[in-house]
């Protein structure tokens, strides 16, 4: 998308201005200007005081979300030699899940749905004794604080739990989708041994039951810090005497029979919180820790405030435990909103099956992919007269850039009457750096706004700041949710390496990313897997955008294959059933990508593959293609959740 295109993007979407006074947007500006003696009159004034006094806006916003402290002696912003070295809230502790499960006790606040029909629903004082039976199981287990607990399950109530009951006694809890395998479990949890490891029997995806104690067993042996190893039942599997004897059933150790309710014990603001891992193909997973304090208070800021959520909603976002958007589905619960949990695939038995338990649980907040709103689109059924959508207000996209032609399907299926809203932050930040807004109108194609105390610009590369056209998304100043840094690296210098030697003392995200005109943000893909023909750099989604638009197109994947001293673009696309990759089709894509982008964008050559390679989140492995054209070793293909796929791309006579 080219500056001149954003100019003209149309506003889709505007707030109700009848009940804008009553979102917490609104109420937070009022509650700032009362604090601060100085009126505060529209997001862009909220915006600018939050990044000229980061120390004010940060206190004033814990004292709205009622963010609790143990004490009132603490530093909010201390700044060091550099931005990597900044810590938030020195002095201050506090504990990440009494947040969580704090508030009205019979209200049902977390809801489990599976791909079998399963359903399981949970009040919040059910969720708190079960997490404090488990946290004082955890104890007695020898479990201390800064121990890691570790689990390999499925998107269940009981991922949840473990990991509340985690940081409830301050071990730090890191968890992988059970379809990472043997391999790519390994490649995490081996680098921070953990003393903990839950797992599953097995689970159920597209129909299919997959079978995961083989998996778990050679986990657990592969990793001698386990002491424990907490079985997830999903088949009725029964621990037996011929069992390994350090594998203990979950479901005893959730009974509240001895154990009550109990006080949280505080911990510091940056005491570490959970682990997240970098999606690892082009090198081993980084490890990246997170503390407790900034993932709360981040989070807290862009569900409160952005995303308007509170007590009376129910958030469910499609994601596995894999992905950081688990983590802040989870934070959910802090609003004292309703969260749900969907275990399966979202096409079976066919696309309407996440649209209908939209539906069926009374969704305020949908949260998903541009793939499966892309998928959605080309079924071409109208969901809203198949379904009663009288409560869903939001839906929100993250995973890849959003197309524009998407923004409009969503405007004109549901009338106007749900705000779109894509998202884009990572698993770096454990959050977002461009998000929605209740205050703000939607334009076309664009994120709507920065994050309140994000400081994002949009550099070329010569460290210059830019807009209206593309480059690198930076952040500038400190923010509280930056990692503490990686595991196992306590002089910071591969943390360092990672996020400041493009920019030194600026965080560098990895986005090729435009500002626009209306404030808002375009991103165009990763900066790594930047296209350069002929010294152009060109962002991946600007392709794939047009491309995933056709009927004809269920997936694509462009890469810049070394051609003659230059860069040339091969596209690769996986074909919609029943249809025909010919000289028509080819022609039909050329013309696409040239009209909705420019005529530099049209790849060289376009070929056909059965499958697009992804890594477990969902996210296509550009990379990996790129050194599968060019016969190069993958660094690390446990992280492609098909790397099988791999092969169709290796010695293509075509591209010879």
């Amino acid at each position: 998308m080219t500056a001149k295109s954003l100019e003209i993007n149309k506003v889709i979407w505007e707030p109700d201005l009848s009940i804008v006074g009553d979102t917490n947007m609104q109420r937070f500006m009022e509650f700032a200007s009362c604090e601060i003696a100085t009126k505060l009159g529209n997001y862009d004034q909220l915006y600018q005081w939050s990044l000229s006094k980061p120390e004010e806006f940060w206190l004033i916003f814990s004292l709205y979300a009622d963010v609790k402290f143990s004490n009132d002696q603490y530093q909010v912003l201390e700044h060091n030699e550099d931005m990597a070295s900044a810590r938030w809230f020195k002095g201050a502790k506090l504990n990440f899940a009494e947040h969580l499960l704090s508030g009205e006790d019979h209200q049902v606040v977390l809801v489990g749905v599976n791909e079998r029909g399963k359903r399981q629903q949970f009040t919040r004082k059910e969720l708190r004794l079960m997490t404090a039976s488990l946290a004082s199981e955890f104890k007695i287990m020898g479990v201390k604080e800064g121990d890691r607990v570790a689990a390999l399950l499925p998107n269940c109530p009981e991922a949840i739990i473990a990991f509340l009951a985690s940081a409830t006694i301050g071990a730090v809890f890191s968890i992988c989708s059970p379809d990472f395998g043997q391999q790519g479990a390994l490649d995490r949890f081996s680098q921070i041994e953990p003393v903990i490891l839950f797992g599953c029997d097995g689970y159920q995806y597209a129909g299919k039951k997959i079978d995961c104690l083989p998996t778990l067993e050679k986990v657990k042996l592969a990793l001698p810090s386990v002491r424990k190893v907490i079985l997830v039942s999903h088949f009725s599997t029964q621990i037996t005497p011929n069992s390994p004897n350090d594998f203990v059933p979950i479901a005893p150790l959730l009974k509240p029979n001895r154990f009550t309710d109990h006080d949280f014990r505080k911990f510091d603001f940056d005491h570490p919180l959970v682990i997240l891992y970098s999606s690892g193909t082009t090198g081993k997973p980084k490890c990246i820790v997170h503390g407790s304090g900034g993932t709360l208070l981040q989070h807290l800021k862009e569900l409160l405030l952005h995303t308007d959520l509170s007590a009376k909603d129910t958030l469910f976002y499609f994601t596995t435990c894999g992905w950081m958007m688990w983590n802040w589905l989870v934070s959910g619960l802090a609003t004292g909103a309703k969260i749900v949990l969907y275990d399966g695939s979202p096409n079976y038995p066919d696309i309407s099956r996440l649209w209908k338990l939209v539906a069926d649980e009374g969704v305020t907040v949908f949260g998903t992919s541009p793939k499966f709103l892309i998928s959605s689109e080309k079924q071409d059924q109208n969901f809203p007269l198949m379904f009663n959508f009288a409560k869903l207000r939001t839906i929100l996209s993250t995973g890849a850039p959003l197309a524009p032609q998407t923004f409009d399907w969503i405007m004109e299926i549901f009338n106007k009457s749900v705000q779109i809203s894509s998202i884009s932050g990572g698993t770096d930040i454990i959050s977002c750096f461009a998000l929605g807004n209740p205050l703000l109108p939607v334009y076309r194609g664009e994120l709507q706004c920065i994050g309140l105390g994000m400081s994002v610009e949009v550099f070329n590369n010569q460290g210059e700041r830019i807009e209206c056209e593309a480059g690198e998304l930076v952040c500038t100043k400190p923010f509280p949710s930056m990692p503490i840094g990686f595991w196992n690296d306590p002089e910071k210098i591969a943390f360092k390496e990672a996020y400041f030697s493009r920019f030194p003392g600026v965080w560098t995200h990895g986005d090729i990313a435009e500002t626009s005109i209306n404030n808002g943000l375009v991103i165009h893909g990763r900066s790594d897997a930047v296209l350069n023909p002929s010294g152009v750099r060109i962002g991946s989604a600007e392709i794939y955008n047009p491309v995933l638009n056709l009927f004809d197109i269920q997936d694509c994947v462009a890469i810049g294959q070394r051609w003659k001293g230059d860069i040339r673009i091969i596209l690769f696309v996986a074909l919609s059933e029943g249809i025909c990759f010919d000289k028509l089709l080819q022609e039909k894509i050329r013309n696409a990508i040239r009209l909705n982008a420019s005529p530099r964008h049209v790849p060289a050559i376009i070929l056909e593959v059965s499958e697009i390679p992804r890594t477990y989140s969902g996210k296509v492995v550009e990379l990996a293609v790129r050194a599968a054209v060019h016969n190069e070793p993958i660094d690390n293909i446990q992280a492609i959740a098909n790397p099988k796929l791999l092969d169709q791309f290796r010695n293509r006579p075509e591209l010879s």
